[in-house]
């Protein structure tokens, strides 16, 4: 079985195509899936990126999409040829989030799904949309569901409400596309005229090119008469003082990513004057994923896939997303 991992001392340039024992048959309540695709996500590349020891010898990457091979004693849920998705927390089916940590995530805590076949508990996956190709469905694990959760499940996202997405990485493509998908209205940002008028082509109705509009927030705020109802903020600490501007009175903001750093300065009388509510997020759980691939299925919902590398081209598709060309999701097929 093919499989790569971080090697000693860490870094790009130390992801190394390698060959595991096969993972055999399995056993009580798990099943055995022949991966055949996994999705970049930022967290990957930061943990690809990792020089600390407790790292050298993972294998990263915590999406996962691929077909069931075999199924181990009490396992009723799937069936020999179907086609499944992994999830980002294995251990949190439902409710609300368990977990504050990457401990227990594939690729991170544990090993992920750059590799061939994997022997896991069956509920590490759910099954996959029928309307997906396994690359498509790789998507779903991260980008995916931190999109759904913050839209549907914490948002409550309805017709005729108007979403901010930050961006046109995974995340935000998928806020764009499923927002439009349930009646919102859409604006989305970038630095990339050519990014606006595809996001355009998919629906947006309304982009601006932060880097010319630095004031972003005003601009969202006058083109919806007071300010959006949902924000996907991606950016973290140099976009959230924007992203404060452009929500409505107690409207909702979906933080999410750290592109601009871990910690920063918050204003925080503008936060309480608007009276949103700021909640943080990480991905959600199996339950959440099941009931987006319904949705999934129901509107006919395609991601949106920028380019595909081969297994052993992890480390080319790593440089590819750090140069931030991509429009939508990288994956990986194999």
């Amino acid at each position: 079985m093919k499989a790569v991992k971080l090697a000693a001392p860490g870094g790009l340039d130390h992801l190394h195509l390698a060959n595991l024992p096969d993972p055999g048959a399995p056993g009580p309540g798990e099943i055995r899936v022949r991966l055949h695709a996994s999705s970049l996500n930022y967290h990957d590349y930061l943990v690809a990126q990792r020089t600390d020891a407790k790292y050298f010898g993972r294998i990263p990457m915590a999406d996962g999409a691929g077909e069931v091979e075999a199924i181990g004693p009490d396992v009723d849920e799937f069936a020999v040829g179907d086609a499944v998705v992994s999830t980002f927390f294995p251990h949190w089916l439902d409710g609300e989030a368990q977990v504050g940590n990457f401990s227990t995530v594939p690729g991170d805590g544990v090993d992920g799904y750059a590799r061939e076949c994997v022997v896991r508990p069956a509920h590490w996956f759910t099954r996959a949309p029928k309307n997906l190709d396994h690359a498509e469905a790789a998507t779903l694990t991260t980008a995916g569901l931190t999109a759904w959760r913050a839209l549907v499940c914490d948002g409550r996202l309805k017709a005729g409400d108007t979403v901010l997405a930050l961006g046109t990485g995974g995340v935000s493509i998928f806020a764009l596309q499923l927002a439009k998908a349930m009646g919102a209205a859409v604006i989305v940002t970038s630095s990339s005229d050519e990014k606006l008028e595809r996001a355009r082509a998919l629906g947006a109705d309304h982009t601006i090119n932060y880097k010319a509009d630095p004031q972003w927030g005003d601009t969202v705020r006058r083109l919806t008469g007071g300010g959006v109802d949902h924000v996907i903020e991606v950016g973290g600490p140099a976009t959230l003082a924007q992203s404060i501007k452009a929500v409505r009175i107690a409207g909702h903001i979906s933080l999410i990513g750290v592109l601009t750093g871990g910690s920063g300065d918050i204003p925080t009388a503008a936060l309480m004057a608007k009276q949103a509510r700021l909640q943080g997020l990480i991905v959600g759980s199996r339950r959440q994923q099941q009931d987006m691939v319904r949705a999934i299925e129901a509107i006919g919902l395609r991601p949106v896939i920028d380019k595909r590398f081969g297994l052993d081209q992890l480390a080319d598709a790593f440089r590819y997303e750090a140069s931030q060309a991509h429009f939508g999701k990288i994956c990986l097929q194999f």
